[in-house]
């Protein structure tokens, strides 16, 4: 200690190094919350609120998961999905899912080639950056499993060949929870696959009003020509190995392991979530407190991921059910019952 402060020039050179390394991950930080920032002002120049909404499908881009907006029609689900893709220079495609629709539809297939006399692969919608699916609970169950093995390896097998998707690969898929008819329920397996369901509400009262002011002189929304790309798929991956390095501690790790073992062994519950929702959890709480500029995952990002990640992945009880309970009581019961780490 007496060296330290008889040398303070000795003791300067220790610390310098030290100090680098901090205002560097300070900086890498700030990347995250300024592509944030930039991708946010260009889908609120249409979009009015949803801002929890867009940082969720931006935590879903940042760590390679796939998106399902579910919520009634006309609190543009499919508009801000849209939005978002245009504001990053990737390849984007949509898919309208309906009853009629094949798997070689979404895919693609092997056809003849008459000039080569061969037979060579055309690639279906669904290789691209940023894959729309709108209603994807309209098409039948044979269409819907196309999606199985290109959501959770990103590749598709067709013919005994498998083909890569290019990085980034994103799912966003809408669907009306209200409409019934003519809609086929989507297999656990498959939204188990989505890393968030997010529920869109409706408007407050303050937010519509401003929507009725932006739009009453532009009745055909030609406001979304102004939105450019802001961000690009290389700024994409350096963003994902930003997060990866968020610093997360072993307390939390077991708090999450606690919440999402919990749903296992919940009388409430009839299907608990999967070791798959305790990696979507601790990933994208890196990815908010990254958001949020912070290189630390604090308890209160786990938890604000927590309904997102598990409202698609548990099932009530019979009982529960018909007396009315949703999956987020059981979900805010669980947050309230697991100690927080101090």
């Amino acid at each position: 200690m007496d060296n330290n402060f008889n040398n303070p020039e000795e003791n300067m050179e220790q610390e310098t190094p030290r100090m680098g390394w901090a205002q560097e991950k300070v900086a890498d930080i700030e990347k995250i919350s300024d592509a944030v920032d930039r991708i946010k002002d260009e889908i609120q120049k249409v979009i009015i609120g949803q801002d929890e909404v867009i940082e969720l499908m931006l935590a879903g881009l940042f760590t390679g998961g796939h998106v399902l907006l579910e919520g009634v029609p006309g609190i543009a689900k499919t508009l801000t999905a849209k939005l978002l893709a245009k504001t990053v220079n990737v390849d984007f495609s949509r898919i309208q899912f309906t009853p009629d629709l094949m798997p070689s539809d979404v895919v693609g297939t092997t056809v003849y080639n008459m000039n080569s006399s061969e037979f060579t692969f055309s690639a279906g919608p669904v290789f691209s950056n940023i894959v729309l699916i709108d209603e994807i609970n309209r098409a039948p169950a044979k269409t819907q499993s196309a999606m199985f093995e290109v959501m959770e390896e990103k590749q598709v097998t067709v013919d005994g060949t498998t083909h890569k998707m290019k990085p980034p690969f994103f799912v966003l898929a809408t669907q009306n929870p209200i409409e019934q008819e003519g809609t086929y329920k989507l297999p656990e397996a498959q939204l188990d696959r989505f890393l968030f369901k997010i529920n869109l509400q409706y408007p407050s009262l303050e937010n519509e009003q401003l929507i009725l002011r932006r739009f009453r002189e532009d009745f055909h929304n030609t406001q979304q020509d102004n939105i450019k790309a802001v961000f690009s798929a290389e700024e994409i991956e350096a963003c994902s190995k930003i997060i990866e390095k968020v610093h997360i501690n072993d307390e939390l790790l077991d708090y999450i392991g606690r919440i999402v073992h919990d749903t296992r062994n919940n009388g409430d519950l009839f299907l608990g979530a999967s070791p798959r929702a305790s990696l979507a959890i601790m990933k994208t709480s890196k990815a908010m407190a990254a958001m949020s500029g912070r290189d630390f995952v604090t308890p209160d990002d786990i938890k604000y991921v927590a309904y997102p990640v598990l409202n698609h992945r548990i099932i009530l009880t019979p009982e529960r059910e018909m007396e009315g309970t949703e999956t987020s009581d059981v979900i805010d019961e669980i947050l309230k019952r697991i100690e927080v780490p101090r």
